[in-house]
């Protein structure tokens, strides 16, 4: 059974889903180019640096499913005497998710570059506009797989195996394009709301040439909207989010709000709490893949967050495909405590 578990699993990757969906981040804002390349250097300081890690299903898999990345992005006037302060960012991203049920692996950098228009003289508001592109490379592990057809029709498994696989390993380009709006209201209210078209060109990803239907790398449209809103005099903020994504056959929405709260004389350190809800879609079917638990702590220039996802379908089959999150962020020369990136 386990080998023809692998089999259908190696099968299914290498000729028709790896053009399904993206990396999956539930904590998408602590690594903002894979969200939206206009995000690049959309924050107020020069240079900031982000890694999250991510750990699926844990109780499920032997070994677990594993996504990792790492971005930093800097910040840096435009050049030019302007009414308004007009800003660039430039960023650089690395990407990698490993699939170690049969040794597959996707990895991945990316450069952006994003101009921040401001829209008035208090530069309050800023219109964003990024791009992207980048270097992905595919690779699979064949001596990981055990296939059925090696058995000789009477003393046993000792024929070599049948099967005519292609290269292990491939690398193929992708381009991104997004937009972003934030605008600062009162001192410390602040709004978010973008899109972003994923993968326009939408590259080849089988390993096979010539390959068969879900060859292409399915073009993704999202939209991001957020927002800090102040609760009245009190040092708390509600911080509600949500992310919506078509890819293909698939929907996802991302959608909850944490809460802030300062503590201390100056209010450097900070409590983060939240809830989040992700329901998806797959051709006809629609449902709720997971319930999603935050907890986050902020010093100084530092951001850490922690994120359990909880499967509730999984526990009426008495499993617990439950995903762990862990991200840490740093702001470099922080200018204005009214921060312009949503945190958390």
């Amino acid at each position: 059974m386990k080998k023809f578990i692998l089999y259908a699993v190696v099968s299914i990757a290498l000729v028709q889903t790896l053009s399904a969906q993206d990396q999956q981040f539930t904590q998408f804002y602590a690594t903002p180019q894979t969200l939206n390349p206009a995000l690049a250097g959309a924050f107020e300081g020069r240079y900031r640096v982000g890694t999250v890690y991510r750990d699926q299903w844990r109780k499920v898999l032997e070994n677990p499913i594993r996504t990792f990345a790492l971005a930093a992005d800097l910040r840096f006037d435009a050049p030019g005497k302007k009414v308004y302060d007009d800003a660039i960012g430039l960023g650089l991203m690395f990407f990698n998710d490993k699939v170690n049920v049969v040794d597959f692996s996707t990895t991945q950098i990316a450069l952006a570059v994003a101009y921040h228009k401001s829209l008035s003289a208090d530069n309050r508001q800023y219109l964003s506009l990024g791009m992207q592109g980048g270097l992905t490379q595919r690779n699979v592990n064949y001596e990981s797989l055990d296939f059925q057809d090696e058995f000789d029709g009477s003393t046993g498994y000792n024929q070599p195996t049948g099967e005519l696989l292609p290269q292990n390993n491939f690398a193929y380009a992708d381009f991104n394009v997004g937009l972003n709006y934030s605008a600062r209201f009162g001192r410390s209210g602040a709004l978010f709301a973008g899109a972003a078209l994923h993968h326009f060109i939408e590259p080849n990803v089988s390993f096979y040439e010539n390959g068969g239907p879900g060859e292409k790398l399915y073009m993704k449209i999202s939209g991001q909207l957020a927002a800090n809103i102040p609760l009245g005099k009190s040092r708390t903020s509600m911080l509600p989010r949500i992310l919506f994504a078509k890819q293909g056959p698939h929907m996802q929405i991302n959608a909850g709000t944490n809460f802030r709260t300062a503590v201390g004389k100056y209010g450097s350190t900070a409590f983060h709490i939240g809830g989040w809800v992700r329901p998806v879609r797959y051709d006809d079917t629609f449902g709720l893949d997971a319930v999603v638990l935050l907890v986050g702590l902020e010093y100084n220039n530092v951001l850490f967050g922690l994120s359990y996802d909880l499967n509730p379908k999984a526990l009426s089959f008495g499993q617990r495909q439950s995903t762990f999150e862990i991200s840490i962020a740093y702001l470099g020369e922080y200018e204005n405590e009214e921060i312009l990136c949503p945190k958390f």
